[in-house]
Order: C-alpha cells, then structure tokens, then sequence
C-alpha cells in the first residue's frame, strides 16, 4: 500500500469513529494512548527527580540522605526499612552523591581500595550511565575524575585522570564496595571517608563541605519517592515532568516523543496545566497513571519464560537509547541499575514451573558443584522482596551471598532453601527467609559476571533463552 493509500485508510478509520462514538470520545482516546507513551517516557526522570528532593533534603551529611554536591555514607548493610530507593542490594556499603554541575564541574576523588571490589558509576536523570570506574577497570589504586554537565565547555586540571560528560544538569555518583560482613565495615568506613565530592573552583584548594545548608521546605519527605509518583494524579505528574525537562533535557533521538508530548501541551520548561485542556484530552489523561502502573506490576510475571527457568534477565541496562519501555520498567523494578558489565540482576516473580513464588510455600535452588554464578568478581547475592522493598524477618538475614558460611551437599552441590520458615537447624545456614504471606520475588545480583552469564539469545535486550550458563530454577516443595 502506498503512503498516500495508507493516510486515506487512517482517515477513513478515524472518521467512522468520530461517526459512532463522537469527536470528544475520539479525542479522549487519542489522548489516553499519547498519554500512556508519555507517561512511560517520562517515568524515569520524574522518579529521579522526586529521589533527588527527597535524598538532598537535609542540612548535612548523614547515612541516607546528604547535601547536593556531598557524599551519603552508608555505614552497615542498607536497613531493611530503608525505602527511599528501590530494591537496593545488601552484599556492599553504598556511597552515594546528588551532583548539582549547573554552575560548575565536580570533581570526584577516591581513595586506593587495596584490592577490595568496588564499583562507582555515574548517571544522568535518564537513568543512562556515562562513567564506570572501579576493579573491572582497572581504577583501583584512587585518583580523581571531572564531571561536567551540558553547559561546561572548559579544560579540566592536569591532575585529574579523566573527564565524563552528564548530558542533564543533575546527576548521581553511586559507589558500592563489596562486604563479606560486618568485620569489614571499619576497613570500608576509612575508605567511605576518602571519597570526596569538590566543586572544580575548590580544586586544590582547602575545601570543607558545608554542613548548615538550607533544606527546601517544599519536599515530601514523610513519603517514599517511590509512592509519591504512584500517587501523582495526570496533572502532577505531567507538571513534574515538563519542568524537570528544563534543566535535564531529552536527547536529539528523543524528538518524535517530544513532539507527542507537546500535542498534549507538555513542553519542556513550560508549566503544565491540565486543567487548560479540552476536557475529552484531560478525561483521557487522567486515565493514564494507574493503566501505567498496572503494566509495570504485571510486566514481570507476564515477560517469565520457561527457556529461562522463570528467570527475568535484562542485559540492555544503563544505555537504553530510544527504548523508553525498557528504561521505565527497570526504574520501576531498580532504579540506579549498572550496566550488564559490571552487575547483572536476574529476577523471578515466579517459579520454575510458572507459578507466582508465594510467602506460605516453600521452595529450593539447587547448585550443581561449581555452578554458582560464574563471575570475575565472585561477588553475588540472592535476596527476597515484596513488591519492590525487603520484609523484615525473624532472623535479620535478608541475602544469602557466596562469602556467607553456607553448608554443601557431599557430591560438592548446594541447596538454598527460600521459605517463611525455619528449613531446620541443619538446614539454616542456607535459608533465606522470604516474606510470610502473598506473593513475593527474588533478585540475584552478581557482580562484573562472566561472558557464560551474558551469552543467551535475547529479544530487545531481555534474555528469552539461556546460553552457556543456565540460572537453576526455583522448585516449590511445598
């Protein structure tokens, strides 16, 4: 069919249904569907946005929360309770900045590691990753890097080792150095205190980050971001994003979308009113967040496929490009996600049968002799949610990693045992406590992973069947 042919049928189509069901349905319809893309698009950066606020919205440093421009040192394992960032991994003491580089460059600096595995990546508010440093590349012995936003065209000093480029006016530094347990803290506290954010006017100077800086009182801090975005009706949402725009801009592959919102009188920089629409368009979009929402819930479980023993496996992380389906589920599922070269995170929402893992049932995974989770780094962790968050549990236990004391079978396998209750005292060492009730999933995190990890046949970046190395499968037993 030709070009022209095709309008002519496109138009034939509309006007038998502005005939049927009326312009203003028409109009709501058009609208709903343009509101799903947008919504979708938008998604990550209105959660970042949101995070942003509510992780800077204090005075001074502390464990959860730190200035814009200064480190957030977390001195344990995250607490279970911890809630203002998604599905966060307890196998490494997080360190983690808000950077502000409208004014002027960063430069971060961070200490010699001694050996010990880490990993510091940088991303924009579109949750692209444009810096990794740490073991896999070979930046283990410290020194300091420059990171310029949009607007910085100047040179860097000569002793900085590298410059990276956020394609938004804010960004996020995130460092994870790996722990095998509580005897490691003091070693990685001493290492948490080297790192250093320094505005680049400060370079070589004496610098001390301020701890008296102003908190806006316009941030929600009694919410998670998580349910502030949840709970944002069209109008707030679409706001939100059009101002966030501004300073953090779409790229130029982004125009198509761009073009989209702005039929819909989303622009960036430009306030929002929905109120101001015609009323069919703003019925449509105020349809929009809880249809998204429902998606991002129901994706997992309906993207399981059995060649993959239930596992849900994204190798396209932190470099989404155009794909904004990808991007937007992986900030709902684990905002902050690395790229697949240094940290993968097979998740199930279901067991290797195809039924949805759920807290009254117990089940197992079972390693063959020297199947576990083949990486460089030998750095992995499994670890239970409800929904997106940890479930308290009676024995605090809320990962099972390889430096853990796990108990082998005779012929070198091992089993782990996922379930609410105990598995018995000689099965302990391997349980992990799963949430008591409803439906739960499981996250596997392994660290710089080797190439039999990342060799299955995907379809837009997901694995659909195992390569080289197949993750085992979780088995009910009851």
């Amino acid at each position: 069919m030709k070009r022209t042919q095709l309008y002519a049928a496109i138009a034939v189509v509309l006007l038998a249904a502005a005939f049927w069901f009326g312009w203003p349905k028409l109009k709501e319809e058009i609208a709903y569907i343009r509101g799903l893309q947008a919504y979708v698009y938008g998604f990550p950066l209105v959660l970042m946005d949101v995070t942003n606020g509510v992780l800077t919205a204090t005075p001074k440093s502390g464990q959860y929360s730190a200035p814009i421009n200064q480190f957030m040192r977390v001195r344990t394992f995250v607490n279970p309770d911890f809630d203002n960032v998604v599905r966060i991994s307890r196998n490494s003491l997080w360190s983690v900045a808000v950077l502000d580089l409208d004014r002027e460059p960063m430069v971060l600096s961070f200490p010699d590691t001694k050996g010990r595995y880490f990993v510091m990546q940088a991303m924009n508010m579109w949750t692209d990753d444009f810096a990794s440093v740490g073991t896999r590349t070979g930046n283990t012995g410290g020194g300091s890097f420059l990171i310029a936003g949009p607007k910085w065209n100047g040179a860097a000093p000569p002793d900085v080792k590298e410059t990276f480029r956020s394609s938004t006016r804010y960004a996020w530094v995130l460092v994870q150095m790996a722990a095998s347990g509580p005897q490691d803290f003091p070693a990685i506290h001493a290492l948490q205190d080297a790192l250093a954010v320094t505005p680049l006017s400060a370079w070589g100077k004496s610098y001390t980050p301020p701890d008296n800086v102003p908190v806006d009182p316009a941030v929600d801090t009694t919410a998670t971001p998580y349910d502030q975005v949840r709970l944002m009706d069209a109008g707030h949402f679409f706001k939100r994003l059009a101002m966030a725009m501004k300073d953090n801009p779409p790229y130029p592959a982004d125009a198509p979308m761009i073009g989209k919102l702005k039929k819909l009188g989303i622009e960036p920089g430009q306030d929002f009113d929905i109120s101001r629409l015609d009323p069919a368009v703003a019925r449509g979009l105020n349809h929009v967040p809880q249809k998204v929402w429902d998606i991002f819930e129901s994706a997992p479980q309906q993207t399981n496929a059995q060649k993959t023993n239930g596992w849900l496996l994204f190798l396209k992380l932190g470099k989404y490009g155009t794909d904004y389906n990808t991007r937007a589920l992986v900030a709902w599922l684990g905002l902050g996600a690395a790229t697949a070269d240094d940290v993968i995170y097979p998740t199930a929402y279901m067991d290797g049968d195809g039924r949805p893992l759920w807290g009254d049932s117990a089940y197992v995974m079972h390693f063959e002799k020297g199947q576990i989770f083949p990486s460089h780094s030998g750095v992995w962790s499994i670890s239970p949610y409800r929904e997106n968050f940890y479930v308290r549990n009676s024995i605090d236990r809320y990962a099972i990693s390889g430096t853990m004391p796990l108990t082998y079978n005779s012929d070198g396998s091992l089993d782990m045992y996922i379930q609410a209750e105990s598995p018995g005292p000689d099965k302990e060492s391997n349980w992990l406590p799963c949430p008591p009730s409803g439906p739960f999933n499981i996250s596997i995190r392994v660290y710089q992973p080797d190439q039999a990890m990342l060799d299955g046949r995907t379809k837009n970046g997901v694995v659909v069947e195992f390569g080289t190395y197949k993750i085992p499968p979780i088995r009910k037993m009851r």
